[in-house]
């Protein structure tokens, strides 16, 4: 099984931009408190996280590929099938059935809805966001227009309010 440190070198080698790789450390994070909700592995939700958009600079320009060059990246390395499909189908071309697909599909675009809510902060820290703001900010569709809200909402059928699910998210990152 791959571990933490090998999964964070291999998307160091894969991802270039430091906003992504940000990125996937704040769904790594979110993952990691869904998993100890759900009585899961956190160490291998924290890996899906992570390696979750592993393949997005080199996908940038064909979004179709985006999750299945994922695929190709990641053979060699030991992840296990659950793992690898949570990935594949967090892009949104196939059926999300397991628990970890549900999800890593509503962790992926609130962490982006977090980052925007922070930076307009005077602080532009995480942890000075407030439940409240990002409620409003929720509501606001014009506001990250990026961070699908239907896709975040989508945290209901994990058993999750929305507010519960962002108070979550915003604790995992902060």
């Amino acid at each position: 099984m791959i571990s933490v440190e090998q999964a964070k070198e291999l998307l160091l080698k894969h991802l270039r931009q430091e906003n992504l790789i940000n990125h996937s450390i704040a769904v790594a994070l979110v993952m990691k408190s869904l998993a100890e909700i759900f009585e899961q592995d956190k160490d291998e939700w924290y890996i899906i996280g992570l390696l979750h958009d592993i393949d997005y600079d080199l996908t940038y320009d064909n979004p179709q590929q985006h999750s299945l060059l994922a695929m190709d990246l990641l053979k060699d390395y030991d992840l296990k099938p659950y793992m690898l499909d949570a990935i594949r189908r967090h892009s949104g071309n196939e059926a999300l059935i397991s628990i970890a697909d549900k999800a890593l599909w509503c962790a992926d675009p609130v962490t982006g809805l977090i980052t925007a809510t922070a930076l307009m902060n005077p602080e532009k820290k995480v942890s000075a966001v407030k439940l409240s703001s990002l409620k409003k900010k929720f509501k606001n569709k014009n506001f990250a227009a990026g961070a699908n809200r239907e896709q975040i909402a989508t945290c209901q059928s994990l058993g999750f309010t929305i507010d519960k699910f962002l108070q979550l998210s915003l604790d995992a990152m902060s």
